[in-house]
């Protein structure tokens, strides 16, 4: 199962994404995290990691992937743009195609990361974009893996098409405004593609939860996690998220009996 997990920035994706990493892979789960977050820095200190490199550079690099973007802009159809994407990869990949050497690797979980902004003027993320969309979709997974895909902040994932090669959707609310608009556009476009989608309030006390429960009232809320100072402080260090929380163990139970 392929479960994409996406929100406003600050929502909390990366630590719910550890987490559930974590929850998951103690349920006997073989499980691979992907970072698709250009600008993410914590979440391999989240799963007790150190970062890998760019998976980019196994293509090349992001040079490489800025010709190969060229080249396809360069002869496609203009007409068939939306329905047309660039072709990375020349074959079907499972688990053990994954390169040995962009993996980090702890307890049963592994962590690849599509890549980063690493200097001033190197352009924009969208050979990142583009790669996270071919590796989702040319990736192939057993009933026994799961694939959590950590996003950058917003919606922009859903424009370059990357939630099209997964199977179900993950939005993290957080309590504000913009968090809460958010959700009816990423639970319009989930559903326009035909993708399972669910919703988990994050950093919520009872009063949040009443409130952000009663907005979201039309929309598949599966989970509700309160404000943990444990889970603040980890955070804050940049330590590893080491806990057992419940309230995870329900949400990944949830989705992965629906699936």
């Amino acid at each position: 199962m392929k479960i994409l997990i996406c929100g406003k920035g600050g929502s909390g994706k990366s630590t719910v994404s550890s987490l559930l990493a974590k929850a998951m892979a103690g349920k006997g789960f073989d499980v691979l995290v992907i970072d698709t977050d250009e600008s993410n820095y914590g979440l391999h200190r989240q799963l007790g990691m150190e970062l890998p490199d760019d998976f980019m550079n196994f293509f090349g690099g992001k040079k490489e992937m800025i010709k190969k973007l060229m080249e396809f802009f360069k002869n496609a159809d203009v007409e068939k743009m939306e329905s047309e994407s660039i072709n990375i990869f020349d074959q079907r990949w499972g688990f053990d195609d994954l390169p040995e050497e962009y993996l980090a690797e702890k307890d049963g979980i592994r962590l690849l990361a599509i890549g980063k902004i690493h200097d001033f003027g190197e352009g924009c993320a969208c050979p990142m974009g583009a790669l996270a969309k071919n590796l989702l979709d040319n990736l192939d997974v057993t009933e026994k893996e799961v694939v959590l895909i950590d996003t950058d902040a917003g919606v922009e994932h859903f424009g370059r098409g990357v939630e099209q090669g997964c199977d179900a959707i993950l939005a993290v609310v957080d309590p504000s405004y913009e968090s809460l608009k958010l959700s009816g556009k990423i639970d319009s476009m989930a559903k326009g593609i035909g993708k399972k989608i669910y919703f988990v309030l994050n950093k919520v006390d009872d009063d949040d939860r009443d409130i952000m429960l009663e907005s979201l009232d039309q929309l598949n809320v599966v989970g509700v996690i309160p404000v943990n100072r444990d889970v603040f402080r980890a955070g804050l260090a940049g330590e590893e998220l080491d806990l057992n929380l419940p309230e995870i163990e329900s949400l990944a139970g949830e989705i992965l009996g629906g699936d």
